[in-house]
């Protein structure tokens, strides 16, 4: 009789539920030409779940696995990965690249797996009413774009009419994101722009530079990734443009990108959503759960650095995500469709970001049906080479709604009427 009961109760204990991990898949790349970006990000991203485990027990007491898959930063293997890791549970994928993410918008919608292209990938996937997976909250290229004239207006008393700006960008879908918006806002600001496209990986760049000298742009923008955005400062240097007037997009302004030109970087500028170093709480207890435990994803040396720190953001805005999602469905053990929900109803607070130990990190933002990419808001950063840092020079403003708000529209009609996409938000 007592084997009976003992048997009886084991067969209970198996059948009882047992939570699974909450699994946020990370498509990294840590090898190849854009490996010295794609480190940082890896790091930060893996290491704020790292954190959550050991200081929190998970996210509402789940614990989270952060399978990597490497992609090198192409296309087709990232897919690759995609493919391999969806069955895993995957709740969330983050694809680090606008190529990537052009392939999988078709294909997480119809697996009913969100996607999150922060500050990247489709502009127009904002529009929730067309793209119901993906999500690129709290900003998009299209506000970069914005945000980059807007700093040349505030900087020039309202009126850059007549000034020359350059765009170098990454000859990719990424670097041609821009050059739609800045072609609007050309119009509208009666400024010149000329076009220089940079071939992958972006270590030829002599062609371009010396187009820059003899047109003597007033201000050069860079759309740029990788090796690119490190040839492109040091060309900028060999040709003494004023680097006060070169501005990066938020992938060409991490430190890796300036350090190699010395002090000849210094004074560069690059645009941002998120704030930058690491005089933040939460880096205390990065450093006590995660590094000093042995549990960091690398080797813990790039811990506040501007991408580090965006991988941490990335996380915690999927986390958060996350545990809108169980209050939402009222469980812990959420699916990737749920979770979807979860980041639709995302609202991020300044007390939120406090409570997390991230006061003023980034803007203060809410996602909607109608609206998946967020305000818009957009920073400037400075480099100062001296003292070998980053700085947030300005606040992170609104851009030109009436401008990117259009293009949306136009964008995702089309792909709407292309793809027979009915309204998702009725």
């Amino acid at each position: 009789m007592k084997k009976i009961f003992v048997t009886a109760i084991a067969g209970l204990m198996a059948a009882s539920p047992v939570m699974a991990d909450l699994v946020f898949p990370s498509l990294s790349y840590r090898t190849g030409p854009y490996a010295a970006g794609g480190i940082p990000f890896a790091d930060g991203y893996t290491d704020y779940f790292t954190l959550l485990n050991e200081r929190d027990g998970g996210i509402g007491g789940v614990k989270v696995s952060v399978p990597e898959c490497e992609t090198g930063y192409n296309t087709e293997k990232g897919v690759e990965c995609y493919e391999s890791t969806k069955g895993e549970g995957a709740l969330v994928y983050q694809p680090l690249s606008t190529g990537i993410t052009y392939q999988l918008i078709p294909k997480t919608t119809a697996d009913d797996i969100p996607m999150h292209t922060m500050g990247y990938g489709r502009t127009s996937a904002a529009n929730g009413d067309v793209f119901s997976h993906t999500f690129n909250y709290p900003g998009s290229y299209w506000n970069g774009a914005s945000g980059g004239v807007n700093y040349l207006l505030e900087t020039n008393g309202g009126d850059i009419s007549g000034k020359k700006i350059a765009l170098v960008y990454h000859n990719s879908a990424y670097g041609k994101e821009p050059i739609r918006t800045l072609e609007e806002l050309q119009k509208k600001h009666g400024f010149e722009l000329s076009l220089l496209p940079v071939d992958h990986p972006g270590q030829e760049q002599k062609s371009q530079w010396l187009q820059i000298r003899r047109e003597k742009p007033d201000y050069v923008m860079m759309w740029g990734w990788g090796v690119m955005n490190q040839v492109a400062i040091q060309e900028a240097a060999n040709i003494r443009f004023p680097m006060e007037n070169f501005i990066g997009i938020w992938w060409s302004g991490a430190e890796h990108d300036v350090l190699p030109a010395g002090d000849k970087a210094n004074g560069y500028k690059a645009l941002t959503f998120h704030n930058v170093g690491r005089d933040f709480p939460v880096f205390a207890d990065i450093q006590k759960y995660v590094v000093d435990a042995g549990k960091a994803a690398g080797a813990g040396d790039q811990v506040g650095n501007v991408l580090y720190n965006r991988g941490l953001y990335a996380a915690m805005l999927a986390a958060e995500a996350a545990k809108t999602a169980q209050e939402i469905h009222g469980t812990k053990d959420i699916t990737a469709s749920m979770m979807r929900d979860g980041m639709e109803a995302l609202e991020i607070t300044e007390e939120k970001m406090a409570a997390l130990g991230m006061p003023n990190f980034g803007p203060s933002f809410s996602v909607s049906c109608e609206n998946h990419g967020g305000p818009g808001l957009v920073g400037v950063t400075q480099w100062d080479a001296s003292s070998k840092t980053w700085s947030l020079i300005s606040d992170f403003k609104a851009t030109d709604i009436d401008v990117i708000g259009a293009l949306i529209a136009e964008d995702s009609g089309a792909y709407a009427s292309e793809n027979n996409i009915a309204s998702n938000c009725n």
